[in-house]
């Protein structure tokens, strides 16, 4: 099934490591944010990637 939601849940680190993994729908403000208006099912592999890589394990989707 196509990801269609994708958010960071409080206890980001700033570590930039979801936006070096997937910068067409993550970016660093003062904390990581996700990106608006991606189409999320062309970034499913980077998506996942950075949530798995995520040393807070804050990146959630589904």
């Amino acid at each position: 099934m196509a990801i269609t939601k994708v958010w960071i849940e409080d206890g980001c680190t700033s570590c930039a490591l979801c936006e070096d993994t997937c910068p067409e729908v993550f970016e660093m403000d003062d904390i990581a944010v996700v990106k608006p208006g991606v189409d999320y099912s062309q970034f499913e592999d980077g998506i996942k990637e950075a949530a798995e890589s995520c040393p807070a394990e804050v990146i959630k989707y589904e």
